[in-house]
């Protein structure tokens, strides 16, 4: 049931002109600064390798525009089905909630491990002209799908608060923003619990090339707690109804 769930969410969301959009945007601007950085460093070489000049500074790219969409593309994930009244109909399906959940933040984050499976094209291109480092591109790698499963994360908990997907998206972009600038606070008064909590911070490292346990945990336990709250959501609102 939860493939099914993920394939029809996966399904609906590639009928959706605003999912092509979003993956033609992400790839001409992305594509832009990544011949941008071939042409840098074939001007001056790096000498620490054509994947930390070129391939990495995509990685870090990426996480900030997929900050800036990804609220757009799981904002309908429940809210419009709460919109359309069709909610009642997945809740009568011989599915449980956690299957619901689960089904529907599979199908977004297949939709996100596109965008991540194009960009890693990108650097894989440059194996024309010479050699990668790639644990530096695995672990960057790495890191951009564990960041793109917390966004896809707190973007279906926020689409169950609500019946209206604009409002799931500003409510998504706020949230994934203040946890992306309590870094912040490590500039202010150093290293403390709001800086630890800051979802930028447990990235960084993967794209020095730094397999981390504990950044891994981190994001293994933010996703699990927001699908955890998804499904506590969605069964309190199966309850009431």
């Amino acid at each position: 049931m939860i493939f099914t769930i993920a394939m029809r969410e996966l399904r609906s969301l590639f009928l959706s002109p605003l999912a092509w959009i979003i993956l033609g945007v992400i790839q001409a601007i992305l594509g832009f600064s990544f011949f941008s950085n071939v042409s840098a460093f074939l001007r001056n070489a790096n000498p620490q390798g054509v994947t930390l000049a070129v391939a990495v500074p995509i990685f870090g790219w990426a996480a900030v525009m997929l900050l800036f969409v990804s609220p757009l593309i799981t904002m309908r994930l429940v809210s419009e089905e709460r919109r359309n009244q069709t909610l009642s109909l997945l809740y009568s399906a011989p599915a449980s909630m956690t299957e619901i959940v689960l089904g529907k933040y599979l199908g977004v984050l297949a939709y996100m491990m596109t965008v991540v499976a194009m960009l890693i094209l990108m650097p894989l291109s440059l194996l024309f002209g010479g050699a990668l480092d790639w644990g530096l591109l695995f672990t960057s790698a790495f890191g951009l799908v564990l960041l793109l499963a917390s966004f896809a994360a707190i973007g279906l908990f926020m689409s169950t608060l609500t019946q209206s997907p604009t409002l799931a998206a500003v409510a998504t972009f706020g949230a994934l923003f203040l946890l992306w600038i309590f870094d912040v606070s490590a500039n202010l008064w150093g290293k403390n619990t709001l800086s630890y909590l800051s979802i930028i911070d447990h990235y960084l490292p993967f794209l020095e090339g730094v397999f981390s346990s504990e950044d891994t945990l981190y994001y293994f336990i933010f996703t699990a707690v927001f699908l955890i709250f998804s499904v506590r959501r969605l069964d309190a609102d199966r309850l009431g109804a």
